[in-house]
This record gives C-alpha cells, sequence and structure tokens, in this order.
C-alpha cells in the first residue's frame, strides 16, 4: 500500500523533504483524555495485550495531534513477561518484577522464547492498526535494548540509578552477558516478528543506557543493540534512542543504524559533530517545555529546528511526553514543526 504521508520513512532514508517530520515519544497514552477513559476500564497489560484496544490507542494521536507517525502502543517490559518473568504495572507507581534475577538459580528461570506464542498479540495488534492506518502514515516498531531490559530483570523495579543491575554485571559478568545475550535473541526474533506484520521502521530504546561509562555502554549496551541493527538494517531504517549516551553517537551512527535520537541536554550541532553528517537525528525538545505557554513553544520550537537545520532532522521530544501536558500544547508543537520554513 502506497503511504500518503512517507515523510518520516523518506527522511531516515537520507531523502530531501519538504519539511521535517514530527512525532512524539509516548505520543499513544496518558495525557490524551481519550486514552485515560480507556485506562479506567482496562488494566495495563489487558491494553496492550488486546489488538483492539491496542490500535484505538495507537490510532489516537494520529487522529487528535496530526503527527507524521504512528508507534505502536506496547511497553518494553512486553519482553521479559515472555522470558517467563511475572511484570506487574502498577498506575502512577511503574513496573514491578517480583522474582528479579539475581544469580545463576534465578537465570534458570528465563528463556528464549517462540516470540509468536508469548507476543503473537503484538503481531496481531500491528495488522490490526496497518489496516485501519490505511497509509495514512507510517507505523514505528519498538523495544527496549538489552541493556535496559536487563535494568529492570535484575533491579525488579525502576530506578534512577540501576545500581543493583550495575552490580550484578559488575560482580557476575558471565551470568550478565548470558543474560544480555538472551535478551537480543529473544529482541531480534520480536522486532523481525514486528517487521512482518507491518512495522515500517522500528526503535530501539535504551533509556538506561546514559547510566553507563563510554566503555560499559560498548560492553553492556551497545554490542548488542548492534547484532539487533545489524539482522534489521537490511530490511527497514532502524533508529536508536540510548538517552543520555551522547558520548557513543559516533560508535551507534557506525552501527548503520539510520536514525539516532538525543535528548535535550546536547545540542543539535554538537551532537551532528559526533554522529556525522550522514544519519538522521532524532530529538531534542524538553518534554517539559511543552507546560510552557504556546507562543513560547512555537518559538522554542523554531529555535530547535533552525539548530538542526534542514534535512537528516526528525523532530521529537528528547523524552517521553509527561502526564500533564495540554493535548492543545502537543498540538501547538507538531503544528509548529509542520508550519516552519527552513530557509535554504
Amino acid at each position: 500500500m502506497q503511504l500518503k504521508n512517507d515523510l518520516l520513512l523518506r527522511t531516515l532514508n537520507g531523502e530531501t523533504t519538504e519539511r521535517t517530520p514530527v512525532w512524539m515519544m509516548r505520543q499513544a497514552g496518558r495525557y490524551l483524555p481519550e486514552y485515560r477513559v480507556l485506562r479506567e476500564k482496562y488494566g495495563f497489560f489487558e491494553r496492550c495485550q488486546t489488538p483492539e484496544l491496542a490500535c484505538e490507542i495507537t490510532l489516537q494521536p494520529v487522529d487528535i495531534v496530526g503527527v507524521d507517525a504512528a508507534i505502536l502502543f506496547s511497553d518494553i517490559l512486553v519482553v521479559p513477561q515472555a522470558m517467563g518473568l511475572e511484570v506487574q504495572l502498577i498506575e502512577s507507581k511503574g513496573p514491578v518484577l517480583p522474582d528479579p534475577i539475581k544469580n545463576n538459580n534465578d537465570l534458570q528461570r528465563v528463556r528464549v522464547p517462540d516470540v509468536n506464542e508469548t507476543l503473537g498479540y503484538v503481531f496481531d495488534a500491528i495488522k490490526l492498526i496497518k489496516q485501519e492506518l490505511n497509509g495514512r502514515v507510517p507505523l514505528i516498531g519498538f523495544a527496549g535494548a538489552p541493556w535496559t531490559i536487563l535494568c529492570y530483570m535484575v533491579q525488579g523495579k525502576g530506578s534512577k540509578t540501576f545500581d543493583e543491575a550495575k552490580a550484578f554485571c559488575y560482580t557476575q559478568p558471565e551470568l550478565a552477558h548470558q543474560l544480555l545475550q538472551m535478551i537480543t535473541d529473544t529482541t531480534i526474533a520480536y522486532l523481525q516478528q514486528q517487521v512482518a506484520a507491518g512495522a515500517d521502521t522500528v526503535q530501539i530504546f535504551d533509556s538506561w543506557g546514559g547510566l553507563l561509562s563510554p566503555a560499559d555502554f560498548e560492553e553492556l549496551s551497545l554490542q548488542y543493540i548492534r547484532q539487533i541493527v545489524t539482522v534489521l538494517k537490511e530490511k527497514i531504517p532502524v533508529i536508536i534512542f540510548a538517552k543520555g549516551a551522547w558520548h557513543s553517537l559516533e560508535n551507534m551512527a557506525a552501527t548503520g543504524a539510520k536514525g539516532l535520537g538525543i535528548d535535550w541536554c546536547i545540542q543539535p550541532e554538537r551532537a551532528r559533530q559526533f554522529a556525522g553528517k550522514d544519519v538522521v537525528l532524532q530529538g531534542n525538545f524538553d518534554p517539559a517545555k511543552l507546560l510552557s505557554p504556546i507562543p513560547v513553544i512555537q518559538k522554542e520550537v523554531k529555535q530547535m529546528l533552525d539548530a538542526f537545520g534542514p534535512g537528516n532532522h526528525i523532530a521529537n521530544l528528547g523524552h517521553g511526553i509527561l502526564p500533564n501536558v495540554p493535548v492543545d500544547h502537543a498540538r501547538a508543537f507538531v503544528d509548529a514543526v509542520k508550519n516552519h520554513k527552513h530557509h535554504s
């Protein structure tokens, strides 16, 4: 099917486009009143595991905010779930894994699953979303990076430092690499099936990559992301978003990923120096700035777009949209990108 709006894909493939494409991380979710209605009725994993609900939620921001891409409504923690760990999502508290991995015995409980058996509901959702989108915009699939998934599997809950997860890697490196490889193998199969079901591009979220030194980022994160990108890049463009790991942009670009997400703590010019001229940069508006008055958002978006310059940029936030952002502010962000003209 021919896409009516293929700005995102053309940008990722290095083509010159008439304007910068825009979408927002976490765009399908908590800030939308339409989503909150569904949240009252259905539990979190029920929303993820029911293709009709996942489809409805995925489409909401396309209809309401006017973004240039849909991103699958799901969660990175469906992977540890599929690998045999219990995952609870407690509203406003975040994820809890009651039986985390601490030693070799615990590791015996984890398996590399058949993704069609354990995650088939995701692929069903993707097929349904593609049907309902009817070519309006591309669909982004995603998964968590192996290091970020390990953080939750070992720590058992969210954390600002993930010190227990790091200690696990530093004190039991063989186990850590065994677990990272199992997560990587699962993720490759999972993303391949997302693509087979119809995802047009995929993003790898390394939310906790920035907690590692450059050397540890290579050792515990990037070498596994590289495996994933190597398999997928033949089929579709891949975006890596490793929040805070800007020190490794050059190495991430060398994986063959077409896009690299950056947060608001690095200037676009500096990111471009690190990443090189060929890769697409994605970002990097501070999500909290969407709480500013609309005229301020418009002014700041213009500054951001001018700093990135024309081409090789996807406008996005530097992290997920906050639950308390007014919908008209999210729309103002998207519209400001759409209305911007680069001076050639």
